[in-house]
């Protein structure tokens, strides 16, 4: 049997599947310019807006210079990972150059290629999706099908809206409801489109007494509804969602089904929940957007293809009102929009589609079971395919929560946004992101159906998210038990102030506080600035797992240091001692620098003037003979004098000049540098301790849920025992000191003779 003719593929297509996938190859290489290539690139007037060049430029030259668009500032603030675009995403972007190639083509060429194009993708999402009978509406804008569906609305209930327009408005006004779970700004973009005022903005709460806190309350909704007949209303849209943005929950939408149908209002429903409709079994809540008006697609992000326009699938059965709204168009070009969405389906194939929702929900079920063995992650949602966790209340995680429930909200969202951006930053595949819950305030939210297929997350990232996870609520449940202890710390000491700031994600903040009175408000905001910028830079250089800032962003305190997260080994009054103990030192050492110029000054005048009078005394007591330069030669050969000079020191610590005889007291001297040098008793450490740190305690040793004074009892036994130790270990180590004293003695005796060699000097 002779096999089918095989035909020859255009050459131009050809050509352009090899330069895509070239100009692909070389933007997804990561091979930047050279050094060299780099410091010419600085100095090159291209990274700036210029006059187009006079002479063309070839492919490579122009991908170059895209290449060093996208990448040029990785190697100043880090590589940063961009989608995966596999061969699926290389055919939704063939689609686009092929829609602009195709778009040249005769007229009725182009007409029966854009209308198979348009009647196979809408075919294939309306089985995918289990929308019988639907037509289909492709738009960049996820929000511009529910702005056509508005408008085919108006045009199904007014009917001579197309010839009276806006004034038909006036005498019964349209109300369009919308969930106060949708997605913000929602409802404005609507009426800004519409030409509508926000009075036709109807916002349903949610439910407030039984059900999920995201759900459309029902029985509000029909109340809602009754009132605006009753005034003269027309009741014309309701906005469901199957997967609300923040939490993933989906609205009873056979119940709004229902109510609907007696109102005869439009009903539309969008969400991310949509995606599981492809799979074998669905949540029969989720089943029933099958038989409203109308959905919203976004096949984009649920599988991975890159610049595919969003799909709004839709019953009507008037194509002149679907033509009015402007849901169907007979320019070619804009049929072409389902080219690439035309050419990945394809690609992918049924099962390769289903694959990808299938595994975004196996992600999603996989996190849950692990949770569940978390007693501090509190789940929002009941079911995958999104998954929203939040750090819980103090009291479940077995703090105090005496003095902390007036601002026990916004510490949690502190916390729960740094638990957020920890996670996104260490495990980067996973896609978790932070979301802001009206009623559970800050959350972590994991949406595979939306990051899964552009990242390529898989199971093994998943795991690692449970384990950074692990990792990360001990140190969120010791910080939310050691903040209060800081607090009590710090109040304790009179120089320094506790800075309350709950949207900061730590133990708290502090300010050390100049002890002196007597200086004017300017000069004392200066010496605290200085004096706390001094003390953060040395809380920095200790050896610690402890994190010093100058505070948040936005913060409306300043001259502020803020400390970080704690671990159950935390010894907080340590802490505080430490940074009391450190800004003293800097602020008496200031002291010395900010009245050092005065005390040179006044040294300076009187070592000249004991220089004055000791040069005068040498005068009177040689005699005037010897000053002449000859003469005085002669008579000191023949009568040598034995003249003293004193020699003077000037001690900057207290600001006077000193005589140099006890320097050549040597003894005395040397006891005296001894007990200075003397070590002061510091707390015993142990080999491998940090400071701050508790020895015998940790993270592991102790559980989550322990005590906090069962810790501080263990504590102080330790504390007890380490003080007795430095106590014995204090006198041998002083003996020594002086034992080394006395043997340098005998060494450094300076003869009486050469006393009056020495000069004047300034120590």
């Amino acid at each position: 049997m002779d096999k089918p003719p095989v035909k020859m593929m255009d050459p131009t297509l050809a050509e352009m599947g090899n330069h895509l996938s070239d100009a692909m190859k070389i933007l997804e290489s990561g091979k930047l310019e050279s050094e060299q290539g780099k410091e010419r690139r600085k100095l090159s007037w291209k990274d700036f807006p210029g006059p187009l060049q006079g002479d063309g430029q070839d492919v490579v030259s122009i991908l170059q210079l895209v290449q060093n668009l996208m990448h040029g500032d990785d190697d100043q603030q880090g590589h940063r990972r961009m989608q995966y675009v596999g061969e699926q995403g290389h055919m939704a972007l063939l689609g686009h150059s092929l829609a602009a190639y195709i778009s040249v083509l005769e007229r009725e060429r182009l007409r029966k290629l854009t209308t198979r194009i348009l009647s196979d993708t809408t075919l294939w999402l309306c089985r995918l999706f289990r929308y019988e009978n639907g037509s289909a509406y492709y738009h960049e804008d996820d929000r511009e099908g529910l702005v056509k569906m508005c408008r085919l609305a108006i045009n199904t209930h007014y009917e001579d809206y197309a010839t009276e327009g806006f004034t038909l408005l006036s005498s019964k006004h349209p109300v369009i409801y919308q969930s106060a779970a949708c997605r913000p700004g929602l409802g404005q973009h609507l009426c800004s489109q519409l030409g509508l005022p926000l009075s036709s903005l109807c916002i349903v709460p949610c439910n407030t007494m039984f059900g999920s806190l995201h759900q459309m309350d029902v029985a509000l909704l029909d109340k809602l509804i009754r009132d605006d007949r009753e005034s003269g209303k027309l009741p014309l849209l309701l906005i469901a969602n199957a997967g609300t943005p923040g939490a993933g929950h989906t609205d009873k939408l056979s119940r709004l089904k229902e109510l609907c149908v007696q109102y005869n209002m439009w009903l539309h429903v969008e969400g991310v929940n949509l995606a599981t409709l492809v799979l074998g079994q669905v949540s029969s809540t989720v089943t029933a957007a099958t038989k409203c008006d109308s959905i919203t697609l976004t096949p984009g992000p649920w599988l991975g293809l890159p610049a595919v326009p969003a799909v709004t699938l839709y019953r009507h059965e008037d194509p002149a009102l679907s033509l009015a709204a402007g849901l169907t168009s007979s320019q070619p070009v804009e049929k072409l929009r389902a080219l690439p969405l035309w050419l990945s389906l394809q690609y992918l194939g049924h099962d390769g589609i289903l694959q990808r929702i299938k595994h975004a929900s196996q992600l999603s079920q996989q996190l849950l079971e692990h949770l569940k063995t978390l007693a501090s992650i509190k789940t929002s949602t009941p079911s995958p395919p999104s998954v929203v966790r939040k750090f819980p209340s103090l009291a479940s995680s077995g703090g105090s929560v005496e003095g902390y429930l007036a601002g026990e909200r916004d510490i949690l969202d502190a916390l729960n946004r740094w638990l957020g951006e920890q996670l996104a930053q260490q495990v980067p595949l996973s896609g978790v992101d932070v979301v802001e819950l009206e009623d559970e305030g800050t959350c972590v939210r994991f949406s595979p159906l939306m990051t899964a297929a552009a990242l390529g997350t898989q199971e093994n990232d998943v795991a690692a998210l449970v384990e950074k996870l692990g990792e990360m609520i001990p140190v969120l449940s010791c910080t939310l038990r050691f903040r209060q202890d800081f607090k009590d710390e710090v109040l304790q000491q009179a120089s320094l102030s506790y800075i309350e700031d709950q949207s900061w994600p730590g133990l708290g903040g502090v300010r050390y506080e100049a002890r002196t009175t007597d200086l004017d408000e300017d000069k004392r905001q200066y010496r605290v600035e200085r004096i706390n910028s001094d003390l953060l830079k040395k809380l920095m250089e200790l050896d610690t797992d402890l994190y010093f800032s100058d505070g948040p962003e936005f913060c409306e305190e300043k001259n502020c240091i803020f400390i970080g997260m704690a671990t159950e080994d935390l010894d907080v009054a340590e802490l505080v001692e430490t940074i009391v103990s450190i800004g003293r030192d800097i602020e008496e050492s200031g002291k010395l620098f900010e009245n050092m110029t005065e005390v040179v000054r006044r040294g300076i005048q009187e070592a000249e003037q004991q220089l004055q009078k000791a040069n005068e005394e040498k005068l009177m007591e040689e005699g005037v003979l010897r000053q002449i330069p000859l003469v005085g030669s002669v008579l000191n050969w023949f009568s040598p004098v034995q003249a003293s000079v004193k020699g003077r020191t000037f001690n900057l610590a207290e600001g006077c000049l000193d005589s140099t005889e006890p320097v050549y007291s040597v003894k005395a001297q040397m006891i005296k540098e001894a007990s200075l040098d003397s070590p002061k008793s510091v707390t015993k450490r142990f080999p491998g301790q940090k400071l701050f740190r508790r020895h015998g305690a940790g993270s592991d040793s102790v559980s989550d849920t322990s005590s906090v004074s069962q810790l501080e009892e263990s504590f102080r036994e330790t504390a007890h025992v380490q003080a007795i130790d430095a106590e014995e270990a204090e006198v041998p180590q002083e003996h020594h000191v002086h034992i080394v004293a006395e043997m340098a003695l005998s060494d450094q005796r300076v003869p009486e003779g050469q006393e009056t060699e020495s000069v004047d000097t300034l120590r």
